[in-house]
């Protein structure tokens, strides 16, 4: 049975960790949730895209099995829970329900009413009908059946909306896809009174946020549409001065950090965020010419500005099943800034590469800086959002058991 083959995955590869979450995976008939899709395909551990906008973005979808699992773990719900979901699709509040049972409530947001819509008829098909769905922008939670034990949020999101931890109980659990310089990681945070503690991340990808809480990354041209820089909050404030920047003579640098194929470096990449105030992301469009960028290696991606200048990573194969961590860098002091990106990359292989995660807390704008935990703050319009890198050695660091997501 697809369905059964489909759990069994999950148990095995360490997505689904009780018995409960189990239950719920083996209870609810996830093809009733995805019509467009085949039988295999909506049992298969992959996403099923339901809604896209007018350039072929995805708008909606439902998550693939193992992040679903691994976000319902996260939530921690018990029956007689409430819970609150952000993103509706039906199928994922249908699990919850599940697990907090006939005495436990869950309430499904989604700012699409064609969304809700759908949504509201599969779950009266599946027999999960007392699923409250409402058609509202997620942005300001659903204060009338707050407060919630857990909140889980089906979108990527820029921010923390106020409304969340208000609506959450003390000890309560917000799972959450958040956008930190660009990049996509889910966090579990437990509130305490008015700060969010992370407990566990993970890599995962989301449609992104529609309503009060969207926020587009701004896009900085480099070589017509086909290079350019994507920045997350931090764009430069003279973007002229990269006008012409890849026609300047190009520095290489080796880092002397390896890597086998198919090895995980999502820790280096939140590493970079943290430490340089111009991280952001190289686009590179899959028919341009590339030479100029990297005479080899993977498709540049992690990139750093500072001034007029801008570098970027590359990991080319250096040997069979080895590759290194290149460093190339553009602009009048490019050497300079292609060595600090180098020394960062070693850094991180020295101290994070197999340490534990950073921890992710909230506070609430206006917060002190004084009142902060050490480490990176990223200040959004209603939070700030610090990232705090423990050392490896550190008595008190502790693994949260992020993992990558399977390709």
């Amino acid at each position: 049975m697809l369905r059964a083959r489909l759990v069994d995955g999950l148990l095995s590869g360490g997505w689904i960790r009780t018995a409960e979450t189990e239950a719920a995976f083996r209870a609810v008939p996830r093809h009733l949730f995805t019509p467009e899709a085949s039988l295999e395909a909506a049992y298969a551990d992959d996403v099923v895209r339901t809604k896209f906008d007018a350039d072929g973005v995805a708008i909606s979808s439902v998550s693939a099995p193992w992040l679903q699992a691994t976000m319902i773990e996260q939530a921690r719900l018990a029956p007689g829970m409430r819970c609150l979901e952000l993103g509706s699709g039906g199928y994922n509040a249908a699990l919850l329900a599940e697990l907090v049972g006939p005495t436990g409530e869950v309430t499904t947001v989604d700012i699409d009413p064609e969304i809700t819509d759908r949504a509201a008829r599969f779950l009266a098909t599946a027999g999960y009908d007392q699923v409250r769905v409402l058609t509202r922008d997620g942005w300001h939670g659903a204060a009338e059946h707050a407060p919630f034990d857990a909140i889980v949020v089906t979108a990527q999101a820029v921010d923390i909306a106020p409304a969340w931890v208000d609506q959450l109980v003390d000890g309560g659990r917000l799972v959450i896809p958040l956008r930190l310089r660009g990049l996509s990681r889910g966090v579990a945070f437990e509130r305490h009174g008015g700060r969010l503690i992370s407990r566990e991340t993970q890599m995962c990808g989301f449609v992104r946020m529609q309503g009060a809480g969207a926020n587009p990354m701004r896009r900085l041209a480099l070589r017509d549409d086909e290079i350019a820089l994507r920045f997350d909050g931090n764009y430069p404030p003279k973007p002229e001065l990269f006008d012409g920047i890849l026609d300047t003579p190009r520095v290489d640098v080796w880092t002397g950090v390896h890597i086998p194929p198919m090895t995980p470096f999502d820790t280096l990449k939140l590493w970079l965020a943290t430490v340089f105030d111009g991280y952001c992301q190289l686009d590179v469009a899959k028919d341009a010419a590339t030479e100029s960028l990297a005479p080899a290696g993977r498709p540049p991606g992690d990139a750093v500005v500072h001034d007029a200048n801008v570098a970027y990573l590359t990991c080319p194969k250096i040997a069979e099943s080895l590759y290194e961590f290149r460093v190339h860098a553009f602009g009048p002091n490019a050497t300079t800034l292609a060595e600090d990106l180098a020394d960062q990359v070693r850094i991180w292989e020295r101290d994070h590469r197999t340490g534990p995660d950073p921890r992710i807390t909230a506070h609430p704008l206006g917060t002190p800086d004084h009142d902060l935990p050490p480490g990176r703050t990223l200040d959004r319009a209603h939070t700030r959002i610090t990232i705090t890198w423990p050392h490896p050695t550190d008595p008190d660091a502790t693994y949260h058991g992020s993992r990558p997501a399977p390709s």
